[in-house]
């Protein structure tokens, strides 16, 4: 099998694993438009918002399991089952279109979520040094401040210079393209940055449950209205 060929396959299967929009369907198997509710995002961080914790959870592991099965996963199977060693960039490639798919999804018309969570997975396949250091500032950040998007963004940026520490001396194909990556993060955050500096930011808030639970409630009596008007 020519290299061509492995790499559409790869890669097409990246971002069609990518465009899956975990959020939007553990939202719609809870009854909740995830499109309809909060910011409108379909990644793990609204979904939290509307259903709770461990939804939240599951919506941020699936997403962030696309980016690991992409950049890890794929490229393992290429080279135990057609003998292909494209270590240095099959990997690279196929994190890309993973993130790509997320944010650009082909099933939802390419209006996809902002690819953290994606990356996430993405970067413990491909640098988990570097992914380890940007998880632990992710939280510190969180924790002092509530905002996930400074926080998201804040750790881009960490990422972006620990790859080139840790990483630039095997070749700077990885921290180009990581440094990419997270440039695209913060881009696709560029509403929240505006409300930040503006000071309209909203701050996550902890006990939101209840608020998921009536969202839910509202969602399901607005169908039971209908039904009941017809």
């Amino acid at each position: 099998m020519t290299t061509v060929i492995i790499y559409s396959i790869c890669g097409i299967l990246a971002y069609l694993l990518g465009a899956i929009p975990f959020g939007l369907l553990i939202a719609r198997a809870n009854g909740v438009d995830i499109r309809a509710v909060g910011s409108g995002n379909i990644g793990a961080t609204n979904v939290f918002r509307a259903l709770g914790k461990g939804w939240g959870i599951l919506a941020f592991a699936c997403d962030a399991l696309k980016g690991f099965i992409s950049a890890s996963v794929f490229p393992f199977l290429a080279k135990t089952l057609w003998a292909f060693d494209g270590a240095a960039v099959l990997p690279l490639v196929c994190a890309c279109l993973a993130i790509a798919g997320h944010n650009w999804p082909v099933y939802l018309r390419f209006k996809g979520g902002k690819g953290v969570a994606t990356s996430v997975g993405a970067l413990i396949g491909l640098a988990p040094v570097a992914a380890g250091v940007g998880l632990l500032t992710w939280a510190l950040v969180f924790v002092a401040t509530r905002y996930v998007s400074l926080a998201s963004i804040v750790a881009a940026i960490i990422v972006a210079g620990v790859v080139w520490f840790f990483y630039a001396q095997t070749g700077i194909l990885l921290p180009v393209v990581l440094t990419v990556l997270s440039a695209l993060v913060i881009w696709r955050h560029k509403g929240n940055i505006q409300r930040l500096l503006h000071g309209a930011e909203n701050r996550f808030e902890f006990k939101k449950r209840q608020e998921g639970s009536s969202v839910h409630g509202s969602t399901v009596g607005k169908v039971e209205r209908k039904i009941s008007n017809r």
